[in-house]
C-alpha cells in the first residue's frame, strides 16, 4: 500500500496576486545567518511575512461572510480534513455561471456519490488558463445561488475552486458566499492542480492556522490517495 499526494495550494510570495481588497503580500528578513552568528554563536535565518488572512490559497471561518457566525478558531476541523470529490466543471465560460445542471452531469461524469460531509472541489480550469494574467482576477466561472445550494443541501462542508472566489466576479448576490451562510458551511479559494484531482475521490487536507478571532486563513491543501 502506497500513499501519494497532490499539492493543490498556490506559492506565497511577495507580488503573488491577492484579491482587490486584500493587503498585498510582503515577505521580507527578519535576520540573516551572518548577523545571528554574530549575536548567539550561531546561524539561524528567518523571515518575516505580512499576508492577509485571505491570501493565497485559504479557507473562509463564516465570520467572514456573517457577523454572527464563527471565527476559524472555532469552526469543525472536519471542514477543513476529510472525504473530498472534485467535480470537473471546466467547460462552463467564465462569462456563465455553475448551474445545479453542470454540477449533476460532472457528478455523474465522475461516477461518485456525493455524501454527508463531504468537500467538494470544483475544477473550472481558471489557474491553468489565467494566472499571471490580467484576467486572472477579473473574469471566472462561479456558483449560482442554485448551484450553491444544490452543493449545501448534498450536505458538503467546504467548496472548494481553483478561481479566486466561488463568486462570479458579476455576482453582485455573492451567491457562493450567501448560501455557505445561510448553511453555516465554509469555502476554500485559490486552489491549484485539480485537473490532476478531477473526476476523483480522495482526503482531502486543508487545515487553517489557528487565528484567535480570524476571519479565515492561509492553507496547505493536498489531496491524499491511497494506493
Amino acid at each position: 500500500m502506497g500513499i501519494r499526494l497532490v499539492d493543490l495550494s498556490q506559492e506565497i510570495y511577495q507580488g503573488m496576486p491577492v484579491f482587490p481588497l486584500h493587503q498585498p503580500t510582503h515577505i521580507w528578513q527578519n535576520i540573516s545567518h551572518e548577523e545571528s552568528l554574530k549575536k548567539i554563536g550561531f546561524e539561524f535565518a528567518t523571515n518575516n511575512i505580512l499576508i492577509n488572512e485571505h491570501g493565497g490559497t485559504h479557507t473562509d471561518a463564516t465570520y467572514e461572510f456573517d457577523p454572527n457566525g464563527k471565527y476559524i478558531n472555532d469552526m469543525p476541523l472536519e471542514y477543513y480534513y476529510g472525504p473530498a470529490v472534485c467535480l470537473d466543471v471546466s467547460h462552463v465560460s467564465p462569462d456563465d455561471y455553475i448551474t445545479p445542471r453542470d454540477l449533476e452531469l460532472a457528478l455523474q461524469k465522475s461516477q461518485q456519490v456525493l455524501e454527508k460531509g463531504d468537500i467538494v472541489l470544483l475544477y473550472t480550469g481558471h489557474y491553468n488558463r489565467k494566472f499571471g494574467t490580467d484576467e486572472w482576477l477579473t473574469r471566472y466561472t462561479g456558483l449560482n445561488y442554485e448551484g450553491a445550494k444544490w452543493l449545501a443541501e448534498k450536505g458538503v462542508v467546504n467548496i472548494g475552486i481553483d478561481s479566486p472566489s466561488v463568486d462570479n466576479p458579476k455576482d453582485d448576490r455573492y451567491s457562493g458566499h450567501l448560501v455557505c451562510r445561510e448553511y453555516g458551511i465554509s469555502n476554500t479559494e485559490n486552489l491549484i492542480n485539480l485537473d490532476q484531482v478531477a473526476g476523483m475521490r480522495f482526503l482531502y487536507f486543508g487545515l487553517p492556522l489557528k487565528i484567535r478571532k480570524g476571519s479565515g486563513s492561509p492553507i496547505r491543501a493536498v489531496a491524499l490517495f491511497i494506493d
